[in-house]
């Protein structure tokens, strides 16, 4: 593998490939009103501080080009611009509870609490509108060992529902964000 340099960030395109950008090559273009408020100049200065903010700040590698759009458009809102980046796909992070439940290994249920918590605490940090939950039922069963749906099934799904909702109440500092666990 080709070492990543240290002024460039991996942007995940939506087909699944990555594309390494610099601050330099990132180009922002604001479609739809034909009179544009902002200066290309600090769209750039935007752009540039988002970046810092990934690869400094949040010490992360790769960005997906929907997390790099919510950023930025946090950036312009705070300056007094009101810009919409993205569809409603860009806005929802979406996690698999089988790949939680294998990251846990053999201890199961004893570790696999905290580590929801850390997934849910991560996809907040990037200030989603949505955050989905996937595999609830199979991951039940996984945990409780069972083949077959049963009342022990019925009491671990509503405990992790619930403590999804505990952790989802305490963790969000202002409401606006969706929490579907399916």
């Amino acid at each position: 593998m080709i070492a990543l340099h240290t002024d460039c960030l991996l942007f995940q395109l939506s087909n699944g490939e990555s594309v390494p950008c610099s601050p330099g090559m990132i180009a922002v273009e604001i479609v739809g009103g034909g009179d544009s408020q902002l200066e290309p100049e600090l769209l750039q200065h935007a752009a540039a501080s988002v970046f810092h903010y990934f690869k400094i700040e949040l010490e992360r590698e790769i960005v997906t080009v929907g997390e790099f759009s919510l950023a930025l458009e946090k950036v312009l809102h705070h300056l007094g611009y009101i810009i919409h980046a993205g569809g409603p796909e860009a806005a929802i992070h979406d996690t698999d509870l089988a790949r939680l439940i294998h990251e846990t290994g053999d201890s199961l249920e004893l570790f696999f609490f905290p580590r929801l918590r850390d997934e849910l605490r991560g996809q907040l940090r990037q200030s989603p509108r949505v955050v989905r939950f996937r595999g609830l039922r199979g991951c039940v069963k996984q945990i409780a060992g069972a083949r077959r749906w049963s009342s022990r099934c019925e009491q671990l799904q509503d405990q992790i529902v619930e403590f999804l909702r505990q952790c989802m109440t305490s963790e969000t500092e202002k409401p606006g964000c969706a929490l579907v666990v399916e």
